[in-house]
């Protein structure tokens, strides 16, 4: 089964996170077949950067988010959709 979810980098006690489309057997940072984005937990999660037709393709073709990216992408979504409004 693919999967997309985070493979983490950075250093000790402040991580940052590639967002990745991976088979499940796969380790955590192991291979993974595409990066679609990056997440750094530093910062707001609105400011993820993911390549949205990507992960839309993806997730077309049978590809399960994880739980903790889907937090991450439903709160992107609500600052994307409130920052027209507010402009």
């Amino acid at each position: 089964m693919v999967k997309i979810r985070f493979a983490r980098f950075g250093a000790k006690k402040h991580p940052f996170y590639h967002i990745v489309v991976t088979d499940s057997e796969n380790p955590r940072d192991g291979r993974y077949i595409e990066r679609i984005g990056t997440y750094d937990p530093a910062k707001p999660m609105g400011a993820a950067v993911v390549k949205r037709d990507r992960l839309e393709h993806w997730v077309g073709r049978g590809a399960k988010l994880s739980e903790s990216l889907a937090k991450v992408i439903r709160e992107q979504t609500k600052t994307a959709a409130a920052a027209p409004a507010a402009g």
